[in-house]
């Protein structure tokens, strides 16, 4: 193997030393999680997060075995989380995220050597799901969270539109009408 260099306007050729082309997987260094994400899959999993989710997406699953096997679910909603608690915002976004850091695989499952979702596969398994699913899992996260005291306060709201603002910090006006979520 050989590296080119640039040294003072002239480029010079020099051999490297070789190295190994293959290197076991055991030999990798695993860094450790996040604390926040070890602290999640914590919850999620004592709160049986993944039975629940798969029961709750199984309609929208092909029992015939036709086709690629569609993404786990549990791992769908899992990226989706890290793309809210990261700021991203295409599918693109995160599923280059999740694929580059080795503790975001460690949250989802998967090892150095799997292959993680490709982006254009998360468009199928969203057409799939309806919103009563989308409801009802936001539910189940927000029971296993308020369960093990991680959720506090006592207004909670998601709004996901993005809407063009026209307003003047000033003239903002807080208007809490105490009606629940779903209302």
């Amino acid at each position: 193997m050989w590296q080119i260099r640039h040294n003072r306007g002239v480029f010079q050729a020099q051999a490297l030393a070789p190295r190994e082309l293959f290197l076991a997987a055991s030999a990798l260094v695993r860094p450790a999680t996040t604390p926040f994400y070890a602290k999640l899959d914590q919850t999620l999993n004592a709160s049986a997060f993944a039975a629940h989710a798969r029961a709750l997406c199984a309609p929208a699953y092909s029992e015939t075995g036709h086709g690629r096997p569609g993404i786990d679910p549990v791992v769908y909603f899992k990226m989706l989380m890290v793309g809210c608690f990261e700021d991203l915002a295409s599918e693109r976004g995160m599923a280059e995220r999740c694929n580059d850091s080795s503790s975001l695989r460690a949250f989802r499952g998967y090892e150095l050597t799997e292959t993680t979702p490709d982006h254009s596969r998360w468009s199928i398994i969203r057409q799939r799901l309806g919103q009563e699913i989308y409801d009802q899992v936001f539910i189940l996260i927000l029971s296993a969270l308020e369960k093990h005291g991680l959720r506090k306060g006592q207004h909670l709201g998601i709004e996901a539109a993005v809407i063009a603002a026209n307003a003047a910090l000033k003239t903002l006006v807080h208007r809490n009408t105490h009606e629940a979520y779903w209302e």
